[in-house]
């Protein structure tokens, strides 16, 4: 019999996360199903058109929290003692107690390493909630972990800094190359920002800059957000505010497709916001070469890498903003070049080299200390 590998993502089902699962799926039946059995614990099978891999499906976990936590901490030993894995490693943050050879977790929530305004807070409910909530479980039983992988050099070193774990893997995220429709026109005093209304997307920000060139009279210019206002009470907050703006866009919620008609048609893309584990519109922009004007933050930097034609700025400072863009409509050379930095080990730039790392026969020391205080 080969060894087994269970991947475990109950909880995921749509967006960048499940796209995250599918990614890891797709290359451990590519490049390590002839050695390994590959096992999944998914929430449908229909979300997943892999081959080579076998799937277990637990539709109900993610109808409330109390049932997530039973699977996550009680169901998952006894299907892990019965599937007697050799990795088994969970996709979702939580690190459960099983029985495994090797054991990793894959963290994607930086919700809490956010300083979290009260004001924003109280705009945003379901964020500060996951907040205060992913505190505690990224402490429970972390210790347990052989490895703990994030995305991010910044995230590893929180990480490292609030719960003292040792084995932090960076490993960036795959992008697909994808070729974006061929848009009717280009437009370079299009700015498009494709965003979910949360406050740590910094939109207020970026609507106050817009306000301030309005008054200044700047050249005609459109600014397109994939907000409606009817989203969230940020959302509605956004709109009553800034809902007299002439020159935004409220375009609402978008298809993916749609989106990508959007990056093709833009002259140039914001992304300002203030906390993210990767920053996959970044990524996704780079494509088309044209101008960006991103956060001056660790993660920004991070996922820009080698690229031409971006501005950083900071995210808190309006008018830095809006000199950003009143450069790129007015200028003939905007931006300068952005170079990647060296990311130390252990560090995968895809997925099979995180495989690899996760897979080695030379067990490294615990992640942390396997009964730390709050396991369970």
């Amino acid at each position: 019999m080969k060894p087994r590998i269970v991947l475990s993502g109950v909880n995921l089902v749509e967006g960048g996360p499940l796209s995250v699962f599918q990614d890891a799926l797709r290359e451990l039946s590519v490049s390590f199903s002839d050695r390994y059995t590959i096992t999944a614990l998914v929430h449908r099978r229909e979300l997943f058109d892999i081959p080579d891999v076998e799937y277990l499906e637990f539709p109900a976990v993610k109808n409330s929290w109390l049932r997530r936590l039973r699977f996550e901490y009680r169901h998952c030993k006894k299907l892990s003692e019965r599937l007697q894995p050799f990795l088994w490693l969970s996709m979702h943050d939580i690190t459960p107690r099983v029985v495994a050879a090797r054991q990793a977790v894959y963290c994607h929530n930086p919700a809490p390493f956010y300083r979290l305004p009260f004001r924003e807070a109280m705009l945003d409910k379901t964020f500060a909630m996951f907040h205060v909530l992913y505190r505690f479980l990224y402490r429970v039983n972390i210790g347990r972990n052989d490895f703990v992988v994030v995305q991010q050099e910044w995230l590893r070193q929180e990480f490292r800094r609030r719960y003292k774990v040792r084995n932090v893997v960076v490993a960036h995220p795959t992008v697909r190359s994808t070729r974006l429709p061929q848009a009717k026109s280009v437009d370079s005093k299009i700015l498009f920002y494709p965003a979910f209304p949360r406050c740590f997307k910094n939109l207020e920000s970026l609507l106050r800059a817009v306000d301030l060139l309005e008054h200044e009279n700047v050249p005609a210019f459109e600014v397109w957000i994939t907000i409606s206002g009817q989203e969230n009470a940020y959302a509605a907050m956004l709109k009553k505010e800034f809902g007299h703006l002439k020159t935004v866009r409220w375009l609402g919620l978008q298809t993916r497709a749609r989106v990508e008609e959007l990056y093709a048609a833009a002259g140039c893309l914001v992304f300002i916001s203030k906390l993210e584990s990767w920053g996959m519109p970044i990524s996704e922009w780079k494509i088309t070469g044209k101008p960006m004007i991103v956060a001056d933050l660790p993660y920004a930097h991070e996922t820009v890498g080698d690229y031409e034609l971006v501005r950083f700025v900071d995210t808190s400072e309006v008018t830095e903003i809006s000199q950003a863009i009143r450069e790129l409509l007015q200028s003939e050379s905007f931006g300068s070049p952005a170079r990647a930095a060296t990311i130390p080990a252990p560090f995968a730039a895809d997925w099979n080299a995180l495989f690899r790392i996760l897979l080695n026969k030379a067990l490294p020391a615990k992640a942390g200390q396997a009964e730390r205080k709050g396991s369970l």
